[in-house]
């Protein structure tokens, strides 16, 4: 194995790491601790942070897959996964405080299942490649 590739493992388990991180512990403990009113604060400034740092990570391993020749996939993956998750934020929140429902539900779905497909995808690849 070489450097390079070794890192794009470091990368995946940061991935995940930030992934299960914010799922299992921020958002519940946001949820069940703040009142209604207090949680756009701390969720507006935590998602746009993990939506760059997930694009950041994956422009990083796609880096690497010039050097590796394995990865691409992945990395583009990871990276406009994290670019359109980011984008979605703001209509998102729009969407929140005008009340659409719907569109709410269809941009939160979008940006929960991008972000579960980066988490499997950046879990599983080790064992596939």
């Amino acid at each position: 194995m070489n450097i390079f590739y070794e890192i794009q493992i470091l990368i995946s388990g940061m991935l995940c790491g930030l992934i299960l991180f914010q799922s299992i512990f921020v958002a519940p403990t946001v949820f069940k601790e703040l009142a209604e009113d207090q949680r756009p604060i701390i969720l507006r400034s935590l998602f746009p942070k993990l939506f760059k740092s997930i694009t950041l990570l994956g422009f990083i391993f796609l880096i690497l897959s010039s050097k590796t020749g394995s990865g691409y996939l992945i990395g583009s993956f990871t990276l406009l996964s994290g670019i359109i998750c980011h984008a979605m934020i703001g209509a998102t929140n729009e969407a929140r405080d005008k009340g659409n429902v719907r569109l709410f539900k269809i941009l939160h779905s979008v940006s929960v299942l991008l972000t579960i497909s980066v988490l499997l995808t950046n879990l599983l690849w080790i064992f596939i490649v």
